[in-house]
């Protein structure tokens, strides 16, 4: 059955974005079945910037060069294929949708680029008669650029967050709720974007003897457990501990490989909570933690992780404000 010219253009652009979608779906497949190869490895540039880009560029080639598009749909259809692609890999349980919402910001960005690119290209080659095009290239780029930059990019940088808030209580009252946090109702935890998109919810703190020395075991939900030994011990003052995440521990069910606590990518390694009496009998509660990115993208997955940790303490900070508030003046 022959199209018409509504149906032509449709066609068009359904088959340049499945095209797109499919070739990074076929890429990110590659990890599934050759998990050590370093070309297919997940947690590069090649595949958080490099692998966005060819799609988009592949996009928009195999319309652009079929029938010319505005820019606008450059940037439309290279969104879409990017789009797609990280769902596929969400549908068929490649990725967790933790991982999906890091690299769909990234990959939005890459994409786009890509179409441009592919759109300019396609242009100018068409303005002097000719349309050849490394398409090759495009599709073995993010495969090259996984393979090498190990050895030129990889890093382990340590980052601190810290978060505050103020409590009407006096420290004495507030030291005794974050000692040991006894078990945390649902309904006292404030709505959070991190837990929205998979990380666990903060369970309860339990402490086998105070002072230096007494361990912490920090329950989340999911099965998540920090060891957290005490290493400064101030009644009333400070609080610090080192973490210890067991990563082979965690479910596969509760945290993406790729974000796991104590894992390749990711770990916290230490926490402090500091009190600041305020002048009319209030506290100043500070908490701040040390957390490892060990990414050859630390420039962006350090935004990520930076914000997740200041989304959890603050959590943590509202449930002991408002249990310290309620508390009798002399518990």
């Amino acid at each position: 059955m022959k199209l018409n010219g509504m149906g032509r253009r449709i066609w068009l652009v359904v088959m340049s974005v499945l095209i797109g979608a499919a070739y990074g779906m076929l890429i990110r497949f590659g990890n599934q079945i050759s998990p050590e190869s370093r070309a297919f490895w997940v947690m590069t540039l090649g595949f958080v910037l490099f692998l966005p880009f060819a799609i988009g560029f592949i996009t928009v080639y195999v319309i652009e060069r079929r029938q010319p598009q505005p820019v606008w749909m450059w940037l439309l259809l290279s969104w879409v294929a990017v789009t797609l692609a990280i769902l596929g890999t969400v549908a068929v349980l490649w990725e967790g949708v933790i991982c999906a919402v890091m690299l769909a910001p990234i990959g939005w960005v890459a994409g786009m680029a890509g179409g441009a690119v592919a759109g300019a290209w396609i242009q100018w080659r068409r303005s002097r008669g000719g349309m050849r095009l490394p398409m090759a290239c495009v599709m073995i780029l993010p495969l090259l650029v996984s393979s090498v930059e190990q050895q030129i990019l990889a890093s382990r940088e340590v980052r601190t967050v810290e978060s505050v808030i103020d409590i009407q209580a006096p420290v004495e009252v507030v030291w005794k709720q974050i000692a040991r946090v006894p078990r945390i109702d649902c309904a006292e935890l404030p709505p959070s974007w991190g837990h929205t998109i998979g990380f666990p919810n903060p369970v309860e703190a339990t402490l086998s003897h105070e002072g230096v020395g007494g361990v912490r075991q920090a329950t989340f939900e999911g099965g998540v457990l920090f060891v957290e030994t005490i290493d400064v011990w101030e009644p009333q003052r400070r609080l610090g501990f080192s973490i210890h995440a067991d990563a082979h521990q965690i479910p596969q069910t509760t945290l993406d490989e790729h974000v796991t606590v104590g894992g390749q990518f990711f770990d916290v390694l230490h926490g402090e909570y500091f009190l600041e009496p305020l002048p009319k009998g209030g506290t100043r509660l500070h908490l701040f933690s040390r957390h490892r990115v060990s990414t050859d993208f630390n420039w962006y997955a350090h935004l990520w992780t930076d914000a997740v940790m200041r989304d959890l303490q603050g959590r943590i900070l509202v449930v002991v404000r408002d249990r310290s508030q309620r508390a009798p003046p002399h518990s």
